[in-house]
């Protein structure tokens, strides 16, 4: 089980360097704009917000990636950067955009209960 999680774990911060690409390098390229729905006009005078926003993502994917390399120690690290993801995703799903609940929310949330369920089963 513990296997599992892991592999969870590693895709939702995989997920998110994915977005740390698309908001701090990508964001007025064709991929970002279409990504997020934006015109060329709006992604130049938002530029600077996306790329502190990749870098926040970046961090989440630190976070989780530390959590993982530190093997049974390191599991307070992933189920604290999940909830993280998760009340972020919320937030974003509440006042930007409905799909980042689906995006971020939902794949934190499975491996959140991954990571649970092999704490359990380990204990």
């Amino acid at each position: 089980m513990q296997v599992f999680a892991n592999i969870v774990v590693a895709a939702v911060a995989l997920l998110h360097i994915y977005i740390l690409v698309l908001e701090m390098f990508l964001w007025t390229q064709p991929q970002g704009r279409r990504a997020f729905g934006m015109t060329q006009e709006f992604a130049q005078q938002t530029k600077v917000l996306a790329a502190n926003q990749g870098l926040y993502n970046g961090f989440l994917a630190a976070g989780l990636m530390t959590g993982l390399l530190l093997g049974d120690q390191g599991q307070l690290f992933k189920i604290f950067f999940l909830v993280c993801i998760m009340v972020a995703g919320a937030y974003g799903a509440l006042t930007a955009s409905k799909k980042i609940f689906f995006i971020q929310t939902v794949p934190a949330a499975l491996a959140l209960g991954a990571v649970l369920m092999a704490r359990q089963a380990g204990s």
